[in-house]
């Protein structure tokens, strides 16, 4: 391939619809446009946060008003029992499906990725993740846990894998120059989904609701055609640059410090090797711990904040969690729910703001805030319990989560910084493997050690303080994971820039306006149709938070 006029004129013989040379970015392509289609993709797939918003309704499909409840159901019954109501516990393995799928999935077709393209990739997971809601909806209708598990745990997470991955590796080669913010971007959309879809799909969940129905697959219907729409959209509307293009007057390393410029490097290690050298395995063990430690609090947020202070949410002091009534429990767990909201929003505030200060800082020295800081916040939150300080409580473990938004965004730049940007979606692919087992390590470390402390009698209010210095030993690890990073030994790096049997590709600078910077109506208008639906989101949290400050 090559990136003359000649070639992107010659429009008699084009590739296919979904090729990768299909969507080589043609003369006057603005980079701005790519953000866009990657949000829109990650704003899709991030309601896989908040699909917890279906589990009370699927908990009486059939009982409506009430779960019908059998008494020593098992496992494999719930999966195909037709006459009793599945548990909260049954559809949460849909959740750990999710991330176990997403994870692996990534690892799998990486590679498969880079061959392919973005859009084909795309496509796929739009297929894969609107396609498993129809199959859940089904699963629903018939009362088939087992289709619920298929369809969005197993098919819906090979979308998520596929959906999740894309973007990153798109943006990251389109803003060579600010890595950490092309990073945040994308993954901000991740974390902000369930902002959008939970909303969403309580309110339609109330519309379809009636006397013989809880409303949730026809709301699942819905969802997965205007997601379809949405995802496609996006995957028609990525384009990747020609191969040796950077923007117009960057050289590599031109504007970093001498610090920075020593962990960047200007060459690529190809995907057959990178797992091959310690620094892959050292960014998993760091994002793999970072991401079990903020993973498990979020798990908890709600019975936490819930257990420690009691009556202190609502003005009586003197009052445990087991003390109050059902009637005040209900009051705090209102309260708590705009607490997880409030999580949501410094989740995705942290992608962006510490993406973008890694750009400043270098990729190693946030990493290095992220685990010096949040070691700090998780060894003294107790304290803060103790003295019954909610605010000071409530700000510690905000910064803690905006850290963990802040790894997911981080590591991909990091990747391309120790790896090159030639395989970073594929390698990033394999990383995510780490996300996986941190879906399982973090939620049942927590959950485990409460069960055991309050089964040894230890009051509510203290059942988290050894939870939370097990996590800082976690970020303590990381910490040292981090330490021991270097640039890659030469010997892993490619000694031609293009694949092999590929002639190498000349630098184009700007290459005939392409990556140009105007924020022109075009760009203003896709931004505007990603950015609606963000902003009526964070509205709806925010007016959930607004019951915690009061």
């Amino acid at each position: 391939m090559t990136t003359t006029r000649e070639n992107w004129d010659a429009d008699s013989a084009r590739p296919p619809l979904l090729s990768k040379a299909r969507i080589v970015a043609r003369p006057g392509f603005n980079r701005w446009l790519v953000p866009p289609a990657a949000l829109a993709i990650h704003l899709c797939i991030g309601m896989a946060y908040g699909f917890s918003v279906f589990w009370l309704p699927l908990s009486r499909a059939i009982g409506i008003t009430e779960p019908v409840t059998c008494e020593g159901m098992s496992l494999l019954s719930a999966m195909v029992t037709t006459t009793c109501d599945w548990r909260v516990a049954d559809l949460g393995w849909i959740y750990t499906l999710f991330f176990v799928l997403l994870g692996s999935s990534a690892a799998i077709w990486g590679g498969w990725l880079e061959v392919a393209g973005p859009r084909k990739a795309a496509v796929v997971a739009a297929l894969c993740w609107c396609g498993g809601m129809v199959v859940s909806a089904i699963g629903v209708m018939t009362h088939q846990l087992w289709l619920m598990w298929l369809g969005s745990g197993v098919i819906g997470g090979i979308g998520l894998g596929l959906g999740y991955i894309s973007p990153v590796s798109t943006l990251i080669k389109w803003f060579p120059d600010r890595r950490g913010l092309a990073t945040g971007m994308a993954v901000m959309g991740f974390g902000g989904g369930a902002m959008i879809g939970a909303p969403l799909a309580d309110r339609l969940m109330n519309h379809f609701a009636d006397a013989n129905s809880v409303g949730v697959w026809q709301s699942f219907m819905v969802m997965a055609l205007v997601y379809l729409v949405f995802m496609m959209a996006g995957a028609f509307s990525y384009r990747v640059p020609p191969e040796g293009w950077r923007p117009e007057g960057w050289e590599p390393k031109a504007a970093a410090t001498s610090a920075k410029a020593a962990m960047i490097t200007a060459h690529d290690v190809h995907l057959r090797d990178a797992h091959k050298t310690p620094q892959f395995w050292l960014i998993w063990i760091l994002l793999c711990l970072n991401v079990s430690a903020g993973i498990g609090v979020i798990g908890m947020a709600s019975p936490m904040l819930q257990e420690i202070f009691g009556g202190r949410l609502i003005g009586l002091p003197d009052l445990s969690f087991t003390q109050l009534d059902l009637e005040q429990k209900a009051t705090i767990a209102a309260i708590a729910a705009g607490f997880a909201g409030l999580l949501s929003l410094f989740n995705i505030g942290g992608r962006i703001f510490w993406a973008s200060a890694s750009d400043k800082l270098g990729r190693k020295a946030t990493c290095f805030l992220f685990f010096g800081l949040g070691i700090v916040l998780y060894a003294l939150a107790p304290g803060a319990a103790a003295m019954g300080n909610q605010a000071l409580f409530v700000g510690m473990i905000c910064i803690i989560i905006s850290m963990y938004g802040g790894g997911f965004s981080t590591v991909p730049a990091y990747l391309a910084d120790i790896f090159g940007t030639r395989f970073v979606g594929a390698i990033h692919g394999r990383l995510l493997t780490a996300w996986a087992t941190a879906g399982i390590v973090g939620p049942v470390v927590v959950n485990y050690i409460r069960e055991a402390q309050i089964g040894a009698g230890v009051p509510r209010a203290l059942v988290y303080n050894n939870t939370m210095y097990i996590l800082a030993g976690f970020l303590a690890i990381g910490l040292i994971a981090n330490a021991l990073v270097r640039p890659v030994n030469e010997k892993w790096v490619m000694k031609n820039a293009a694949t092999p049997g590929e002639a190498a590709m000349p630098v184009h600078h700007g290459s005939y306006g392409i990556g140009r910077g105007r924020f022109d109506l075009v760009t203003a208008l896709a931004w505007a149709a990603v950015g609606i639906p963000l902003l009526w989101g964070i509205t709806m949290t925010a007016a959930k938070t607004a019951i915690l400050l009061n």
